[in-house]
């Protein structure tokens, strides 16, 4: 059996095109609820994506190509390309040429062959992703790039339905966004087998949810149902059977081979969402022509008889047959578009095949550099104290400042009260963050403050408020999401690395979803412990490329440090996660019970502390004049973060050394560079991390950085890290964390090194 069914297709396409140009054409105007010039739309919509599909083949097959996968069989999707509106937010699946072909061509000026083609060749000049993926995308046509088509997409899509009242109600969106109109929808097109994964089955019992609370969640689910997952057949009826009767979810059906039925089907949904802004689902019938991709040998898990059966079923000869048949187009006419259109296609491929691809690390990861901490630094002089500001806590003498030294987790709530006064596009979110202020109360009294319309709780699914969060996010808000526990960030992670953060890469920088979102995390904390709410593993964030990670271990320094990741996200347009130690959250001492040396003033707007620079830097803490022992001792750089700070703190005044505790306060990007600066002035370097030895935390990133510096090559180095465990309830922590005591075994082997003396064995806890 040839491999090379693409031929196979075309060939019986074209003959079918050269039979209905002979054959006498019925006269233009017959009976059918589809008009003419829809019809055509559609068809040359769906011509184009099946000759963009061969052309793909093509360039592949010439060693030109790097991408396969395409729409064939389901070019039924043209007619939503061409009913919704360019102000209907898309979120597309990868099959969806023929909605891409016929929604552009609505919009003067746009390219979309040689957009396609070049996507195709990876070149740089492709103006959806600069040459870094074929997605499917366009500023100007609402078509928000998308990384995954495993269902990912699906969240966000609920999420962003559900922020379109909001964004009507509120209007804080900032005049570049997007804008869309009062009545828009969003569509969201995946296949039958993503129906299956966890992430569309979230989305959907969502969408449900808010429905049975009258909440408008005007989503458009179009499952284009071809049967099959590459090789898993999907069970016939599954979809029908699951969605067709589901409450809160309104199910339409039609033939996506039925050019007629497809087209007022779909005409029925998009009316019936737009109008009751109900979750709307639409199942089109297709079938999947040519394999799952290019690499996909289908005669490995189907015969020759079941190829054969689904070419049979092209949608593309159906609908050519039906509409020269109904009157809507002649032979002549749809044989002379394939042909035009091929030939423009190739003459289109023959420049695209000379434009030049990415060539640098630069070009490729230039949209994923740190945000400009300078623009950042200004943005957090520049605000002050208004009258308004004034109003809102009740007087100056109310205002924050003119309190007395308080913990984290009062100042971070003193901090979210004034970020969302100054940022009215600030949306808070989250289990429990509404009138019960949260678990650990650092919401509190925000929603009396600002009402349901910016903080309102969600269902415990912490999926669906990171997509919620992008959703919003691209509509113009400044999502700060919670997610309650670091350990419940797992289930989700993908949201922010699939997502939201790999938004601004595979759109070349066009499109972004900036949000700071607040995760109560790492381990120490006593009496409400074990693993689920004392997680120490932060490596599943630093993984993720682009991601700021601020981790503040004080109350003003995480004060000033979320008001550093607002401005990040609002002016830089960054995804920034800032992870709240719980176990710092109510500390007040340091060094003796009632001491309130780890008690802050709250830092007022336009205060940045004595930093030169808020974001991206750490805290420095110089030498202790308190240090035992004489003039001349070894000098030892401690670097740490979170709940480390204060243990190193503690644990230098038990030895006989200089030793200074960096903070470094960001966890990605690292301040690696002010790391290094301060570990040549140094004999020793150790490190407090406590996330796990292997992959967890940083220790290994800041060893091996030192290490390949020639300036830092002399020093001798440890590291006191978390085991390789999941963190155990009640006093047993203490084998699996860090512990004061290690810290300072750890100091005084340095110490002994540095002496040339006898160096002390370091104990196992």
């Amino acid at each position: 059996m040839s491999l090379r069914r693409e031929d196979i297709v075309r060939t019986r396409l074209e003959h079918l095109l050269e039979t209905l140009r002979d054959s006498e054409s019925p006269t233009i105007g017959g009976v059918s609820r589809l008009a003419r010039v829809d019809a055509l739309a559609c068809i040359e919509a769906a011509y184009v994506s099946r000759l963009l599909d061969f052309e793909a083949r093509d360039l592949k097959n010439a060693g030109l190509g790097f991408y396969t996968i395409g729409s064939a069989g389901h070019e039924g999707n043209a007619v939503l390309g061409h009913l919704l509106r360019t102000d209907d937010p898309s979120l597309l699946h990868y099959r969806s040429g023929a909605l891409v072909m016929a929604r552009l061509a609505k919009l003067p000026g746009e390219t979309p062959i040689y957009d396609t083609l070049l996507s195709f060749l990876a070149s740089r000049e492709d103006p959806v992703s600069g040459g870094r993926h074929k997605v499917w995308g366009s500023l100007r046509a609402w078509i928000p790039p998308q990384t995954s088509t495993i269902a990912s997409q699906l969240p966000k899509a609920v999420g962003m339905a559900f922020a379109l009242e909001r964004e009507r109600r509120l209007r804080t969106a900032p005049t570049d966004a997007p804008r869309v109109r009062a009545d828009s929808i969003v569509c969201v097109s995946f296949g039958d087998a993503s129906c299956n994964h966890a992430s569309a089955q979230t989305a959907f019992n969502a969408a449900a949810w808010a429905t049975l609370q009258r909440l408008p969640v005007p989503v458009l689910f179009v499952c284009e149902d071809n049967g099959i997952g590459i090789s898993v057949h999907t069970p016939d009826g599954w979809i029908r059977s699951q969605f067709a009767a589901r409450r809160g979810i309104d199910y339409f059906e039609a033939d996506g081979g039925d050019l007629e039925e497809a087209y007022t089907t779909a005409e029925r949904a998009i009316e019936h969402c737009r109008r009751t802004r109900r979750p709307t689902f639409l199942r089109l019938r297709v079938v999947r022509l040519l394999g799952h991709a290019g690499s996909d040998v289908e005669s490995l898990y189907h015969s020759e008889a079941q190829i054969e059966a689904a070419e049979s079923r092209d949608p593309l000869l159906r609908m050519s047959r039906d509409l020269v048949d109904r009157g809507l187009a002649t032979g002549v006419e749809l044989h002379a578009l394939w042909h035009e259109t091929k030939a423009r296609i190739g003459r289109v491929r023959d420049i695209a095949v000379q434009t030049p691809r990415l060539e640098s690390t630069a070009e490729v990861a230039r949209d994923l550099l740190p945000p400009d901490a300078s623009r950042v630094q200004d943005a957090l002089l520049a605000s002050k104290t208004s009258d308004s500001r004034v109003q809102r806590w009740g007087g100056h003498d109310k205002l924050p400042e003119s309190d007395r030294p308080r913990h984290m987790a009062m100042q971070l709530s003193r901090a979210l009260v004034d970020l969302m006064h100054v940022h009215p596009e600030i949306l808070v979110f989250g289990e429990d963050v509404a009138k019960k202020g949260g678990v650990y109360h650092v919401t509190t009294g925000l929603y009396e403050k600002y009402g349901v319309g910016r903080v309102f709780n969600t269902l415990l699914d912490e999926t669906m408020i990171l997509g919620t969060a992008i959703g919003a996010a691209q509509l113009g808000f400044l999502p700060m999401p919670e997610i309650q526990y670091l350990a419940y960030l797992h289930n989700a992670e993908d949201q922010l690395r699939g997502e939201a953060c790999s938004q601004r890469f595979f759109s070349d920088g066009q499109w972004d979803n900036p949000m700071v979102v607040r995760i109560a995390g790492l381990a120490y904390q006593k009496g409400f412990g074990g693993h689920f709410h004392n997680d120490n593993s932060i490596g599943v964030l630093r993984d993720i490329p682009g991601i700021v990670l601020a981790v503040p271990s004080r109350g003003d320094d995480a004060v000033r440090m979320l008001r550093a990741c607002v401005a990040a996200a609002k002016f830089e347009r960054r995804v920034c996660v800032f992870l709240e130690p719980i176990a710092l959250y109510m500390t007040k001492d340091l060094y003796d019970k009632g001491d309130a040396a780890w008690s802050f003033a709250y830092p007022p707007p336009g205060d940045v502390g004595d930093d030169d620079v808020v974001f991206g830097t750490p805290r420095t803490y110089d030498a202790d004049s308190r240090t035992p022992g004489g003039a001349e001792l070894p000098k030892i750089l401690c670097v740490t973060y979170g709940n480390g700070v204060p243990m190193s703190l503690r644990a230098r005044r038990e030895v006989a050394a200089d030793v200074t505790v960096v903070d470094l306060r960001w966890l990605a990007p690292l301040p690696i560079d002010a790391v290094l600066r301060s570990a040549r002035r140094m004999d020793a370097l150790l490190v407090v991390d406590e996330c796990r030895r292997t992959g967890g935390g940083v220790a290994e990133a800041i060893l091996a950085a030192v290490a390949e510096d020639p300036e830092s090559r002399h020093l001798k180095a440890r590291r006191v890290v978390a085991e390789d465990s999941y963190v155990p309830l009640g006093p047993a922590d203490r084998w699996v964390l860090p512990q004061e005591e290690e810290i300072v075994e750890a100091l005084e082997s340095l110490t002994s090194d540095l002496s040339n003396s006898e160096p002390k064995r370091v104990r196992r806890r």
